[in-house]
């Protein structure tokens, strides 16, 4: 990672980004969306992950986040894209309606044989580039960021009709995650 994108304070709130390899469309299905979901419910209760927004798109997440506990916002995140990236090529493996299952495992295995530090499959790209949100304003301007991505992809008219996202929560509603709000 670059020193240009580090954590350097584990009390700071940060924006980052992942995303597939060669961005493909993974998060086409249900199951491999409610995979991501469940592990950041699963960090949030063990591992003290602190959410203020979020927007999972076909190929790549957004994600505000802090922390609550000891645990460093980097080995949360660490851990988080290790476990969902086996869970997700498993699913995949085991989807007899996944009409793209042979072309996705192909691309995988194929990054990882091109990475040191892959053995099986390369899912998530290595960067996320943590952003340091620094003040209410900057917050604000990344929360809009996500919640406007469906709606700059057409696939809403409202970022609040958006399942996958924060929006439904700032919005006045409930979503699937727990989100901490910005004040």
């Amino acid at each position: 990672m670059t020193e240009k994108y580090k954590i350097r304070d584990q009390d700071k709130i940060y924006f980052v980004t992942f995303s597939v390899v060669q961005w493909i469309d993974v998060f086409t299905r249900p199951d491999y969306k409610n995979i991501l979901i469940e592990n950041l419910n699963y960090c949030q209760k063990n591992k003290g992950l602190e959410i203020y927004g979020w927007c999972l798109m076909s190929n790549h997440m957004h994600l505000i986040v802090g922390r609550n506990g000891q645990e460093k916002i980097q080995d949360i995140i660490r851990d988080f894209k290790k476990y969902t990236s086996v869970k997700i090529t498993n699913a995949i493996e085991e989807n007899p309606k996944e009409s793209r299952r042979e072309w996705l495992l192909w691309m995988f295995r194929k990054l990882a044989e091109k990475s040191n530090k892959h053995q099986k499959y390369c899912f998530w790209q290595n960067e996320y580039h943590p952003i340091e949100l620094s003040d209410s304003m900057i917050m604000q301007q990344k929360l809009d960021y996500i919640h406007n991505n469906p709606l700059e992809e057409q696939i809403v008219n409202n970022p609040e009709d958006y399942r996958y996202s924060s929006a439904v929560d700032y919005a006045g509603g409930k979503g699937l995650i727990d989100i901490k709000f910005i004040e």
